[in-house]
Formats: structure tokens, C-alpha cells, sequence
């Protein structure tokens, strides 16, 4: 310790004795010495000193300095030279990075404890992470790592990978070929500790490089699999269960590398889960690799002849590793914690995989496997059997529901008669079967099993067990939640009977299920309810002012839901006079509420939520009350920690509601339970202002302020941004009714907000929450009229052009993605949700541009000219939902900007023809759609075009299948556009009187309420001037009208003049009624006999 100036050591010594003190006041006195003596003034110094301690103290000392070190290195403070903020490490000097680099190498190659090691690497790991991070080199340490790989020692190889696998970006690109042969001597190194550590650092490294560098490295699979033979042979199942970690990160990041081994590696993986001898952890870890190439390689699995059959055996095998201890299941019945935890459970692993296979791999690789043993394990003398077959059904129905729906019938067969089962817990299971067979099969389940699903499980709700009452009750929520009211109303009296009897149950649970299933069987059955109302509601008020003590709190809750949810089922009007006690009793359950985790707080927000939907305005007076701790939770700040280490981030994600973010080798943990309050207040807020309109005027302002700008910019939680994006129009509504368009008010709201909103748009990153976003802003922008001005118009478009760029990215990624599947393999879920995301943000984005040009016209042209570049590629684009978007603008631009759209007619004649021609019948109704709008809308100069387009519309309106649901929207606007032509510029039109009959063959327009109007009018104009088109064929005329009215595409005024109109045509055309109706279905013909009586 002589690189320090004479009494460093002295002063740093017992500072660390302080800082690792048991005593707190000694140990605060030495953070407050650390950070004044030495972090704030002299950094460099204590690094030094600090990595000198970790090299020739004692080994507690050693220890300690090393976690400190890493501690106050990694710590962030401004860069004065950059004036960048930075962790305090790469703040130093050079030289004095340099000093401490040798220094901490150094003392890793010297350190000879194990566990001192440990913290010395993770030291060196954290500023290892720092270089590359920073993209700087730290070649000393990478050759240092390879040295210490090839150790004698097996401590220093391990700690080598250790290292790796902490930082393996420190590992670069032309290192390569020595990487590779580092990592084969690794997996097959002597010693089990080292091999793990070289697999864990492996997978790590492999994470960081691109698919094609990962390919040079297929070649290590096959010493990468030898590892775990001897592994399992010598029941070494902590680190078997470590290799298989390892592998299950690389089959996430490359399954297809594993395609030549993937027969060995299942077989090997199938006899580790079949290996009883081995702990539960390493046989679910064997089972999740599996699991993870059905997640990640499905169509690999599919052609695998035996990994369905095999993983659906043991997936059933392991859900009868059920209630070893507990063969009656009396020790099962008597607790009373429903959620208590079993994810550790053989049987939980089972289930859930089964729920992958069938979501993953379908019904056609999963039903035959899975039921080539259930009706067996279904009469097995075992009730562990009876129950995973029963888990079974409920696991796959969701994936295999396809296939499933036909057979319903059959698999019912096997269910229903374990809603008599000896066994408590086949009863349960049975439930839980039914339960999500109602959901995975909703309205299948409702409609055409009702009678033989009711009659059974309502009976189960008698059980003499609780646990399988409360779980019947249950099921029956699932039921009853997609029920139609008329099937349930024959059902009721049996229902509520059973139902009120569990109200007196002596299990509390049980009771809270049965105010749950009250609860939706009102929301279902909705005025049906309206007979229980005066037998149910007393006795929810009795347990709403009875007992107050902290057990019954979800009690109390589960009631408020019930009662609420009962008044919004029976009206305003049948609720009467018990608005006033009930709004009073939920007032004085808030003002009891005093603990931060009391569940009526949660509650309390939406019953006031369905009160005020029951009341309208007249709920107004019990804003006051309901407001302060609904804007509180709405207002909530987000509970941040940093987290220095694995230590600290351990302890926190083991408490609920915590969600940890890896950030620069620390975490950042977000407590999220508090976040979704804030974001279902904010959605409450929003009901408030949907419902009382004017009347919520005068909290807007506040809220605005403190919840929705703010909330807008709340990157802790996706959902609360989104919930704020969508509140800002209803808000806006408020104002606008109270005080109008032009009033002050709404000017400051809209200067408030508009500028944060056009913020957002340009930098939002969440692709659903960008789609709202746009949502929220043309719904303002609808109500406010021409409200943008001339920096606004540009900031919109420069947003708009920050989303395609990342659009066409994502666009991009997917298209590399598609290329490296196989045949006949889905896209994952993932990649799903995405494209729909953006399908929505680009429809979101047509519907803002759609607004802005009908509310400025051609003033935002100069504006838009900058997307040109976008609009033209996008129309040349072979993607369907990309031709779309630019083909609406086009429109947009056609219907709003008059005559000066003709000066895009280069660009947009080619694709409207191209448009009508289009494979997908959407680009057709936009491009037909857009021609008529030219030839109502663009003036003269559009008249040689639409002419020429005649052909081509025709065309539309006489595809195969042109009326099918695809095609009709396509059709009828081909149609109204013939006509606009037609009536509005017809001008170079050659032969108008014969192009008038064809058009007529086109009718009827019957599902587009906008087409309708301007195709029906101009069949009234032709009526009114007597034209031979129409004169000479009166009968299909009246029954085109007919059709029409009778789809209700024709109403009001516009219905009125055209049936005029017929009438006219009737009287001169001398009809044969009977012929009309001859050709009209039964149900039009009520409407021809109303309408032309």
C-alpha cells in the first residue's frame, strides 16, 4: 500500500470499520465522513485506496472494500470536462482509471478466498460494464480473463466465465476464434463449478451478438450438451439445473441451433423430468427447455414425432405430483388462503406447460396425445388422476379451442361426472374445468350447453365443502359472464337461492365468492334481476353497516361491488329511494379508511364509479366526497428505487407488486400496485366527465394540471400514459359544454394541452399507447374545429414522420424475422400484437389527417407536400395496410381541398386506378371512394380522369363474390362513386344515358349508411326527370328502395324523399305489386307494404 500518500490508509481504514458497523449511528456518521472527506473532494483517492485494501488487508476487510468499491464507482455524478452525467469511475482522470484497472487486475490474480474472489470480480465487472457501456476498450482485462481461464486453479477459471458472463460485451468482435476455443476447453473442463460458469457466461455472450455471428458459434453445441449427462448420472441436480438454465436462454435466442441434437437433447431432457431421484426445480427446468422450443421453434416441434407425444405424458405425469400428504384432502379444505402459493408445484409446471404446448403447437398436435390418456385417467380408481385429467381440459381448451368446439359435447361427457366425484378436489377440478371452458369457449358454452352445465354445477354449490363451494360459485362467474340474459332468467331462482345460502356461510372466502357471483349474475342478467332486488339489497346494506373490523374488509368490498352492480342492473328507477342511504353508506365506508392497503379503497373507486352512471347528474352532490382520494390516487407519484445489486433486487422482487428494470449493472425497481390505481383512477375520471358533462366542468382544470399533463409523460407505467391520452377529449367535452367552442376556457384548455400532446406524439415509444395518443388527439381536434396553427401543423407532421420512420423499422425487423421461419410456422404472439398495434396507429394516424384536412382544407397542403415522399412509397408498397393508409389521405385530400388537389394528379391518378384493381377489398373501397370524391369535389380538371375510371369501377361492382361481407363495402362505393360522376361531373362522359342503366345494375347499396345517400338521391333525381333508365324498369327500382330502407342504409329525411319518389314511379309505371314482393325477402317485405301502403 505505498502508492498512497503517508496516512490515506490510516483515515481509510476505520472509516470501513464504520461503514461495516452493526451499530446505526456509527454506521451513519461514517456515510456522512465517506461522502464529505472523500466522495465529494477526492474520488480518485478513494478508488485507489480502496482497490489497494481489496489487494493487502485482512480477507473481512478484503471483502468489504471490494462491495464498497463497487458501490461508489458505480455512483453517477456530472463529468466536468464532458459535463455529462456519468458514473463516478469514468469521471476520474486517466491516468488515475488506468492506476485502479492495474490495481484491480492485479488484485484478481492474486486473490486466493474464494468468496473474496466473488466480490472482487464483481468489482471488476461493474467497471468492465462501465467501459463498454461507454464503448471504450479495457484490452488488459480481456487478456487477463483469458489467462485466468487457462488456469491450474479451478476457483480462477470459474472465476474467469464468472466475469464473462457478468460483462460479456467486453469480448470483441476480432477475438473470435480465441473466444471460441476459451469456451470448448470451458465445457469441457474437469471441474462441474467451471463448466456451469463457462455455459452461464456462454449464454451471455451469445445474447449479445447478432444472428449471423451467433452461427460460428453452432459448431460448440456438442461438448455445450455433454456437460449434462454426467451430471445427471451423478445426481449433481444444482448444477444439472444450472446447465439447463443456461440452455434455456440459447433455445430462446437461437432454437434452430439446437435442430441437429434436438432428438438427443429431448430424450435426455424426457429422463430428467422422469427422474423422480432428482429435486422437483431440475426436472421442471428440463421440462421449461422443452416448453421454451414450443414457445420459441414451434414448427421445429411439430416435426419431432415424438415431442408432443412425450411432453404431453409427462406434463400429465407431473400434474399427479398432487397432495401427497393429504389423500382426503382434509388439510386441502381447511385452509382458507385461496391464493396460496404452489408455482413451485410439479403440478403448477404441468399445467402451465400444457397451456404453452396448446397455445403454441394447437389442436391438431396436442388433442390426440392428450386424449389417448384422459379417458382412462377419467375412470382411474386414483383421484390424482381424475383431477389432472380435469386440469388437463382446462389447461389446453384455450390453444385447441378450434377443434375442441365440434367435440364439446363429448368432452362435457367426460367433465360433468366429476361434479359428483367422491373426492373433494376432483369436484374442484371439475369446476375449474367447466369455469374455463366458459370462458375459452364463450357463447358456444352459453348458447348450446346451459341446461346440462347449470343443472350440474349450481347443485355443487351445496358441497360440504367450502373450497369447492366457493369454487362452483365461481365457475359460475365464468358462465354467467357471457351469458344472454334470457338464458339465465329461467335460471335464476335456483341460482340466487343456492347463492344466498353461502351468504351465511361460516367461511368468510366462501361468502366473498358468493357476493362476487351475485354480483355478475345481476350484471348479466340485468333487468331480469330486477325480482331479487327487494330480497338482496337489505341484506346488503346488513353487511355493508355490520361488522367493521379489519377481517371484514373484503367482506365490505366484495358487498359495495354486489349492491352497485345490482343498482346499474336494475335502472335508476327500480334503485328509487336507496340511491341516497347506499351513496351515504359508501361515504362513510371512505371516511373510515385509513390504512394504505385496506382493499375498500380499490373498490370504492369504481362502485363510485357505476353510481355515478346509475345517477347522471344527480350524483353531482357526492363529487365533493368522492374527488380528494380518487385525484390522489390518480396524482400518485411513482415509488422508485435504485437497486446497487443482486442482493437488494432479490429482496424487493420478492415483495408483490414490484417490477424490476435492469439499468447500467444495477436495477431500477417501480412499484407498480400503486401505478395501476393511478391509471384506473384516471380511467374513473373519465367515466365522471362521460357522465355529468357540463356538470364536471368546474374540476376539469385542476385535474388537467395535476393528473393528465403529467400522466401524459409518466414513462414509470405504459398504462398510465395511455389512460391519460384517452380522458384529454372527454375533458375537453366538459369545457366545451359548459362554456362553447370560442369561450376562453376552452382556448386556455386547448393552449394547455396541445403542445404536450404534440409532444408525445413525436417522442411516445409504446406503439399502442402512440395509437391512442392520436386517438385523443383528433377526437379534440373533431370538437374544436380549425383549432391548429401554423408551428402546430408542423410539429403534427414531423411527429407523423418520427412514426413512420420507426414504423417502417419495426416493418423491416419483421420481414428479416419471417425470412429465418419455417414453413408453415406462426409468427409468435409478440410479433402479433405488434403488427395489430400498428395497424391500429396507422388507421389512428388516418383518422388525425382525415380531421385536419376537413377542418383547414388546403392551408395544411403546404404542410403535408412534405410527406409526399412517405404517401408515394407507401402506394407502391406491397404491403396491403400501407397502400391503405396513403390511399385515405389521398381521399382526404381530394374531398377537402377542392381544385387544388389537382396538382398531386401525377401522383395520385396511377394509384387510384391501380387501387380499384386492388387484391384487398378495403384498398378498393378507398381508391373507389376516392374517384367519386375527385369528381364531386376537385372541379372540372378531375373530369377527363373519373371518366376514364368508369371502367374500372364497374369492374369493382362485378368481381366474383362482389356482395360477400369482404367485398360489399368495395362495391357500394363503386357504386356511389359511378354516381357522383354521374351527377356531379359527367362532363367527358361519352355516352351518359347508357353508362346511367348499367349504373343502375350496381344497386342496391344496402351496408354503407355514407354511400347510400348519393347513390339513392341520384336514383330520386333520375325519377324526378323521367329517365327511360328508370322508367322502363319501375318494379327493380322499388325493390333496390326497399332493400335499402330495409337495411336502414336509407333513413330521415333522404328515406322520405326517395320513397316520394317511388311512390311516383309506382303510380306512373303501372306495377305488378305482387311481382315486387316476389322479389323481396320475407322480412323486406313489411317495409314495402309500410313505406308504399
Amino acid at each position: 500500500m505505498t502508492a498512497l500518500v503517508e496516512g490515506i490508509h490510516a483515515d481509510l481504514t476505520p472509516l470501513l470499520q464504520g461503514l461495516s458497523s452493526a451499530d446505526n449511528n456509527v454506521r451513519t456518521q461514517a456515510e456522512q465522513t465517506l461522502q464529505s472527506n472523500w466522495v465529494d473532494p477526492r474520488p480518485e483517492l478513494l478508488l485507489l485506496g480502496l482497490v489497494e485494501q481489496m489487494r493487502g488487508a485482512q480477507e473481512n476487510v478484503r471483502s468489504f472494500a471490494a462491495v464498497v468499491f463497487r458501490r461508489i464507482a458505480s455512483k453517477t455524478q456530472k463529468d466536468p470536462i464532458k459535463n455529462e452525467t456519468k458514473e463516478l469511475f469514468l469521471t476520474l482522470q486517466s491516468n488515475h482509471k488506468t492506476d485502479i484497472r492495474a490495481k484491480l487486475i492485479e488484485c484478481l490474480t492474486a486473490e486466493t478466498n474464494k468468496s473474496v474472489r466473488k466480490k472482487t470480480s464483481d468489482a471488476i465487472a461493474e467497471i468492465a460494464r462501465q467501459y463498454t457501456d461507454d464503448e471504450e476498450p479495457w484490452p488488459e482485462l480481456l487478456g487477463a480473463l483469458f489467462t485466468e481461464s487457462q488456469s491450474a486453479d479451478a476457483a480462477r477459471r470459474e472465476g474467469a466465465f464468472r466475469i464473462f458472463a457478468t460483462t460479456p460485451r467486453i469480448i470483441e468482435k476480432q477475438h473470435e476464434e480465441n473466444v471460441l476455443n476459451v469456451f470448448k476447453q470451458g465445457f469441457k473442463d474437469t471441474e462441474n463449478n467451471v463448466q456451469i460458469a463457462a455455459m452461464e457466461a456462454f449464454a451471455a455472450f451469445f445474447a449479445t451478438i447478432g444472428k449471423k455471428a451467433q452461427a460460428k458459434y453452432y459448431s460448440l453445441l456438442p461438448e455445450l450438451l455433454n456437460v449434462m449427462p454426467p451430471l445427471k448420472e451423478s445426481q449433481n441436480q444444482d448444477q444439472l439445473s444450472g446447465a439447463l438454465m443456461a440452455l434455456i436462454d440459447l433455445a430462446e435466442l437461437a432454437p434452430k441451433m439446437f435442430r441437429p441434437l434436438f432428438h438427443n437433447l429431448l430424450t435426455f431432457s424426457i429422463s430428467v423430468i422422469q427422474e423422480k431421484e432428482l429435486g422437483d426445480q431440475t426436472r421442471q427446468n428440463a421440462l421449461e427447455l422443452m416448453a421454451t422450443f414450443a414457445d420459441y421453434a414451434p414448427a421445429m416441434c411439430k416435426k419431432e414425432n415424438e415431442y408432443t407425444t412425450e411432453m404431453v405424458t409427462q406434463c400429465l405425469s407431473l400434474m399427479t405430483d398432487i397432495g401427497q400428504d393429504d389423500e382426503d384432502a382434509s388439510d386441502w379444505n381447511e385452509n382458507e388462503d385461496q391464493d396460496s402459493d404452489e408455482s413451485d408445484s410439479n403440478h403448477v409446471a404441468g399445467e402451465q406447460c400444457m397451456d404453452r404446448l396448446a397455445n403454441k403447437l394447437g389442436g391438431v398436435q396436442i388433442l390426440p396425445p392428450t386424449f389417448a390418456w384422459l379417458p382412462r385417467m377419467m375412470t382411474s380408481a386414483a383421484w390424482r388422476d381424475r383431477h389432472a385429467a380435469l386440469m388437463a381440459i382446462s389447461a389446453i381448451s384455450e390453444g385447441c379451442r378450434d377443434l375442441m368446439v365440434p367435440e364439446l359435447a363429448k368432452v362435457l361427457e367426460l367433465v360433468i361426472p366429476s361434479l359428483k366425484d367422491p373426492h373433494p378436489r376432483v369436484r374442484w377440478a371439475g369446476c375449474n374445468a367447466i369455469g374455463q371452458m366458459s370462458t375459452d369457449f364463450q357463447g358456444v358454452m352459453q348458447d348450446n350447453y346451459h341446461q346440462i352445465i347449470l343443472s350440474n354445477i349450481v347443485p355443487v354449490l351445496d358441497s360440504p365443502e367450502p373450497r369447492v363451494q366457493s369454487h362452483a360459485a365461481a365457475a359460475l362467474v365464468n358462465f354467467c359472464e357471457d351469458a344472454d340474459k334470457g338464458i339465465l332468467e329461467q335460471y335464476l331462482d335456483n341460482i340466487l337461492n343456492r347463492l344466498l345460502h353461502l351468504l351465511s356461510s361460516p367461511k368468510r372466502y366462501v361468502q366473498e365468492q358468493a357476493l362476487s357471483t351475485i354480483a355478475t349474475v345481476a350484471d348479466s342478467a340485468e333487468s331480469a334481476f330486477s325480482k331479487y332486488y327487494d330480497t338482496l339489497m337489505p341484506l346488503l346494506f346488513n353487511v355493508l353497516r355490520g361488522e367493521q373490523s379489519t377481517e371484514f374488509r373484503l367482506l365490505r368490498a366484495k358487498a359495495m361491488e354486489c349492491a352497485t352492480l345490482i343498482a346499474w342492473a336494475v335502472g335508476k328507477e327500480r334503485v328509487g329511494a336507496d340511491a341516497a342511504p347506499l351513496c351515504q353508506i359508501l361515504a362513510n365506508i371512505q371516511q373510515g379508511i385509513t390504512e394504505s392497503d385496506d382493499p375498500q379503497a380499490q373498490y370504492l373507486m369504481h362502485c363510485w364509479g357505476r353510481m355515478c352512471r346509475i345517477l347522471g347528474k344527480d350524483f353531482v352532490p357526492y363529487l365533493s366526497g368522492v374527488l380528494p382520494p380518487l385525484l390522489e390516487a390518480a396524482s400518485a407519484n411513482a415509488d422508485v428505487q435504485i437497486l446497487e445489486d443482486d442482493d437488494q433486487a432479490a429482496q424487493i422482487d420478492a415483495d408483490e407488486g414490484w417490477e424490476l428494470v435492469p439499468l447500467k449493472g444495477k436495477y431500477l425497481g417501480i412499484k407498480t400496485a400503486a401505478l395501476e390505481d393511478k391509471f384506473s383512477a384516471i380511467d374513473l375520471l373519465g367515466i365522471y366527465a362521460d357522465n355529468l358533462g357540463d356538470a364536471f366542468d368546474p374540476f376539469v382544470s385542476e385535474i388537467m394540471e395535476k393528473v393528465v399533463i403529467k400522466g401524459l409523460k409518466f414513462y414509470f407505467h405504459d398504462a398510465v400514459r395511455l389512460s391519460a391520452a384517452k380522458v384529454v377529449p372527454k375533458f375537453l367535452s366538459c369545457v366545451i359544454k359548459a362554456h362553447g367552442i370560442q369561450s376562453t376556457q376552452t382556448g386556455n384548455f386547448w393552449a394547455a394541452v396541445a403542445p404536450i400532446m404534440l409532444d408525445c406524439l413525436a417522442t411516445e415509444i409504446n406503439i399502442e399507447n402512440l395509437g391512442a395518443l392520436y386517438e385523443g388527439f383528433y377526437q379534440s381536434i373533431e370538437q374544436l374545429g380549425k383549432c391548429l396553427d401554423q408551428a402546430q401543423q408542423v410539429a403534427f407532421v414531423e411527429a407523423v414522420r418520427i412514426a413512420i420512420k420507426d414504423y417502417k423499422e419495426r416493418v423491416e425487423t419483421r420481414l428479416a424475422d419471417s425470412a429465418d421461419r419455417e414453413e408453415g410456422e406462426e409468427v409468435d404472439e409478440d410479433t402479433a400484437f405488434e403488427i395489430e398495434y400498428d395497424q391500429d396507429l396507422l388507421s389512428d394516424m388516418n383518422k388525425t389527417f382525415h380531421i385536419i384536412f376537413r377542418n383547414h382544407g388546403s392551408e395544411f397542403l403546404p404542410h403535408w407536400d412534405s410527406m409526399m415522399d412517405v404517401t408515394v412509397s407507401f402506394l407502391s408498397s406491397t404491403e396491403s395496410t400501407q397502400r391503405q393508409w396513403a390511399l385515405c389521405i389521398m381521399d382526404d385530400v381530394l374531398e377537402f381541398c377542392g381544385d387544388q388537389s389537382f396538382r398531386y394528379s401525377q401522383h395520385f391518378m396511377k394509384p387510384l386506378i391501380d387501387g380499384c384493381q386492388d387484391t384487398d377489398a378495403a384498398n378498393r373501397q378507398a381508391a373507389a371512394y376516392g374517384v367519386g370524391v375527385a369528381a364531386a369535389k376537385g372541379g372540372q380538371a378531375w373530369a377527363e380522369f373519373v371518366a376514364q375510371c368508369l371502367p374500372v369501377l364497374f369492374a369493382v361492382t362485378r368481381m366474383p363474390n362482389a356482395r360477400d361481407e369482404d367485398n360489399v363495402y368495395a362495391t357500394e362505393n363503386a357504386c356511389a362513386s359511378i354516381g357522383k360522376i354521374l351527377h356531379y361531373n359527367s362532363s367527358k362522359v361519352p355516352n351518359v344515358q347508357e353508362i346511367t342503366a348499367h349504373w343502375i345494375d350496381t344497386l342496391p347499396v344496402t351496408h354503407d349508411d355514407e354511400a347510400a345517400p348519393y347513390s339513392y338521391l341520384l336514383l330520386k333525381q333520375l325519377i324526378d326527370q323521367r329517365n327511360p333508365a328508370v322508367l322502363s324498369q319501375p318494379a327493380k327500382i322499388i325493390v333496390y328502395i326497399v332493400q335499402a330502407l330495409h337495411a336502414q342504409a336509407l333513413k330521415g329525411v333522404t328515406a322520405t324523399k326517395v320513397v316520394e319518389a317511388g311512390k311516383v314511379l309506382l303510380q306512373a309505371g303501372n306495377v305488378n305489386l305482387g311481382q315486387i314482393m316476389e322479389n323481396l325477402s320475407q322480412e323486406a317485405q313489411p317495409v314495402f307494404q309500410s313505406a308504399f301502403a
